[in-house]
């Protein structure tokens, strides 16, 4: 195993792939931190460059850094000040890793097979953005459509937030004509409380717009419909990945209570 230093140029690429999401688009890789969000994406296929801990991680994940020993990437130890200088975590776990892009999806489920898709235009925040893949693989969605100009999934911050669900989902890049095409009614979500309440079907696809701004005016215009979450109170709207959870649970109770209603019957016949 190779002892790493901080001039090593994969340390100085490493850094960049960090800071910079033009650089991580560019270079086609990202960086993982974490002895589980490493595991994760290597339980997920990914494909990996470097692996890189110190001693101590080695240590105290020993399932974790045998799975990615056995990758057959390329493998270094490195210091503790050296992992501290790389990290923005409070506890760092000193467990690091260098892999490629998954590519995105090109061709989404049909909506005639009854999936249903959770669209973001413009979402800015990497936190937001990582919680909302992280509900939507628990909810059992198809998929998450990026839309607009929002923050890179790739976003250290993103990554944790999505807890591997990142390296799990389908992710897909499409506007609105796209979706319709493909026999999706797509619903824009707005907090406008004179547009109808949520009532999901199967084959829909919901838009959730930007923390500040919502859902673009030309992109609505583009939609089948708009749709809203009734609120009381003063609050005027949702944080994004809050309006995100309730859409995407509504438009998941129904087959959650066809499921638990064929269960049941399933138990009264035995």
């Amino acid at each position: 195993m190779t002892v790493i230093g901080k001039h090593n140029p994969l340390v100085k690429e490493m850094r960049c792939l960090l800071d910079d999401g033009g650089y991580r688009r560019e270079a086609g890789r990202f960086v993982l931190e974490g002895a589980r969000l490493c595991a994760d994406a290597a339980q997920s296929g990914l494909r990996f460059h470097a692996v890189l801990a110190t001693a101590r991680a080695m240590e105290q994940y020993p399932a974790q850094w045998a799975l990615l020993e056995r990758i057959g990437a390329a493998v270094y130890e490195m210091d503790e000040a050296l992992a501290d200088n790389l990290t923005d975590t409070k506890h760092p776990q000193g467990m690091f890793a260098v892999c490629g892009m998954p590519v995105m999806g090109t061709e989404w489920p049909r909506a005639a097979e009854g999936k249903r898709l959770l669209a973001l235009e413009d979402v800015q925040d990497p936190a937001n953005l990582g919680a909302i893949v992280r509900t939507a693989e628990a909810l059992g969605l198809a998929g998450l459509v990026l839309m607009g100009e929002g923050c890179d999934p790739y976003n250290p911050k993103t990554l944790r937030a999505s807890m591997g669900g990142m390296f799990r989902l389908p992710l897909y890049r499409a506007d609105v004509p796209a979706l319709r095409a493909a026999g999706y009614r797509v619903l824009a979500c707005v907090p406008d409380g004179d547009a109808p309440v949520i009532a999901p079907q199967a084959g829909d696809a919901y838009i959730i717009g930007n923390e500040g701004g919502g859902v673009r005016e030309e992109t609505i215009a583009a939609c089948d419909g708009r749709v809203t979450i009734p609120m009381q109170g003063r609050a005027e709207s949702l944080n994004a990945a809050a309006a995100a959870t309730i859409v995407m649970w509504e438009s998941q109770r129904a087959d959650f209570r066809r499921q638990m209603s064929d269960e049941d019957a399933a138990a009264t016949r035995r």
